[in-house]
């Protein structure tokens, strides 16, 4: 909890009487973070910031290279210039050691300032030095900016932020419906617009846009400039980026093709602590972000906002085929199949009414500065699940983490259980399900069955942020590409069993590699892959193993 001897300690807030400093204890959010976690991301709506405790550093992405801008130390406050100038955060905040942080929404941060003539008066004393220091960043970076209209609770327009932020593209996003968060700089609707409305820096005015159009009117590479790739890697999470990374750097002329944005389910992760070679842990996204730089470094493409439809793999011929969306294909000498897998669907009623209005699949962490102050819950026992409350414990109130099994020891990591216990704000309930989700325009309340006790509860809800579990999407894959019956692909000893067991075939003469399906010359690799172990190091070590094999098919 935030306390006036705590702000008392702080250069800015020394000289203030108690009766402001108890004012700004009782608006500021007390925010721990561990060394290596993040504080804000690049393009997120900013908060005012004062350091108590550690070092934060200021990193940004300029031209593919990530830069390190400053470093602030216990004392030292920042974030008020996107505020002042209503832009969102231009750099990214990580903590270098544990580190605790008074944080100050919008709204708290105009008010604090508009009745406080000496908290004005310092803070315009460093505006033109940071100004002066933002626009040389923002002019050096040469980013391709957009502004999102829409509401927040609006599929569309999350699918919109969600997007551009997991693609490390800097936005900011007007709700009208938010009078506290700079309505007054929407601008009017056009007769027969509908939301979301994206405005480019050029003026580009998009009204509903795909993820296509968007990426494509962005700058970002959507179709392919080489008519025969060596390999064509399908999923960009981490086994389609280390498949990518290993095939660029020895010679192989490779193609990356993802729907969504590099990363996969492991890009949203806001900590991988048990990452080889990161002491301090790694966020998914920072590990995404470097691997693609690296294979890009190498030559490797990347398409994004592209949705594979289908292989062609014939297996008597000796090219392949990826089929896209908009009757395009790729064509490549082999092809991994790296597609990951996605959530479960909850089967609880409202689940799928409140879809992008409170339900969220996976732990998108654009909504993060929505939940703040609020409960929100929770829905799996996973690492993928306990990863989420520890990043939304940040923001919220209160986290609730609700767990069918009896305990979290058989699906979670230790470090994370133990984390989870250290977090006040964050609640365990096992022996728990969804009943059903309910609100009116959103979600407002959950309600929920103690499968132990029996007794059904309706509590208070923000948010609901389920991760049950997830299965392979493969039914595009043509027949050929033998699956089990959960539609995760066989490859090598699983091949040449099954085809023994329904008297199949099997083109070659010698039998199938180690991760090469049932068509010759495609690969599986990563959480796809049946009997795979579903971990990232698994994912990456699978994706490098497979250019071994791409070699030997080609060779």
């Amino acid at each position: 909890m935030i306390t006036v001897d705590l702000l008392r300690g702080v250069p800015l807030f020394a000289s203030l009487p108690a009766s402001e400093l108890e004012t700004l204890a009782a608006r500021g959010a007390d925010i721990r973070l561990r060394a290596g976690d993040w504080l804000i991301h690049e393009g997120e709506l900013p908060s005012f910031f004062v350091l108590l405790e550690g070092r934060i550093e200021v990193r940004k992405v300029i031209h593919g290279v990530d830069r390190l801008l400053t470093t602030y130390a216990p004392g030292e406050y920042f974030g008020e210039v996107p505020l002042l100038l209503g832009s969102p955060a231009v750099a990214s905040l990580r903590a270098l050691e544990p580190a605790r942080v008074c944080a100050f929404e919008a709204a708290d941060f105009r008010e604090l300032i508009a009745g406080c003539r000496y908290l004005n008066s310092e803070l315009l004393k460093t505006m033109a030095t940071r100004v002066g220091r933002l626009q040389e960043v923002t002019s050096e970076a040469a980013v391709a900016t957009a502004t999102i209209i829409g509401h927040r609770f609006d599929l569309a327009c999350h699918h919109v932020r969600d997007f551009l932020a997991r693609n490390h593209i800097a936005f900011k996003w007007l709700d009208p419906t938010r009078p506290d968060r700079n309505a007054e700089a929407v601008p009017p609707p056009r007769p027969g617009d509908a939301f979301p409305v994206v405005v480019l820096s050029d003026g580009t005015r998009l009204v509903t846009p795909t993820l296509r159009e968007l990426a494509e009117r962005l700058g970002l590479q959507t179709k392919p400039k080489t008519a025969l790739y060596d390999v064509a890697i399908i999923g960009a999470g981490p086994a389609g980026l280390a498949a990518a990374v290993y095939g660029a750097s020895e010679g192989l002329c490779t193609v990356l093709i993802e729907r969504e944005a590099p990363g996969g389910q492991a890009g949203t992760s806001s900590r991988i602590e048990n990452y080889l070679g990161f002491p301090t842990g790694v966020s998914g996204d920072e590990l995404g972000s470097r691997a693609l730089q690296q294979a890009k470094r190498f030559g490797a493409e990347l398409l994004v906002a592209r949705h594979v439809v289908g292989i062609d793999a014939d297996p008597a011929a000796r090219e392949r085929a990826v089929r896209l969306d908009g009757d395009e294909r790729v064509g490549a000498r082999s092809i991994i199949l790296a597609t990951g897998v996605a959530w479960r669907q909850l089967e609880a009623p409202g689940c799928d009414t409140f879809l992008g209005r409170g339900v969220y699949y996976g732990a998108a962490r654009t909504e993060a500065p929505n939940v703040r102050g609020q409960d929100i819950f929770l829905v799996g026992g996973g690492n993928s699940a306990g990863q989420a409350a520890m990043f939304f414990a940040n923001y919220a109130r209160s986290v609730t983490l609700l767990v069918r099994g009896t305990s979290l020891a058989a699906t979670m990591s230790r470090y994370l259980i133990d984390q989870l216990a250290s977090k006040a704000n964050i609640q365990v309930r096992t022996e728990h399900r969804v009943m059903r989700i309910e609100g009116d325009d959103h979600v407002e309340r959950i309600v929920v069955e103690n499968r132990q006790t029996g007794e059904i509860r309706a509590e208070p809800a923000a948010a609901v942020f389920i991760f049950i579990g997830a299965d392979a999407e493969t039914s595009w894959l043509p027949g050929t590409v033998i699956r089990d019956a959960r539609g995760y692909v066989c490859t090598g000893r699983d091949v040449t069993d099954l085809v023994a067991q329904s008297n199949g075939h099997w083109a070659l003469e010698r039998d199938p590699y180690l991760l090469e399906t049932s068509v010759p010359g495609v690969f599986a690799a990563g959480d796809v892959r049946h009997g795979s172990i579903k971990r990232v190091a698994a994912g990456v070590g699978e994706g490098s193993m497979t250019i071994a094999f791409v070699h030997q098919y080609l060779a």
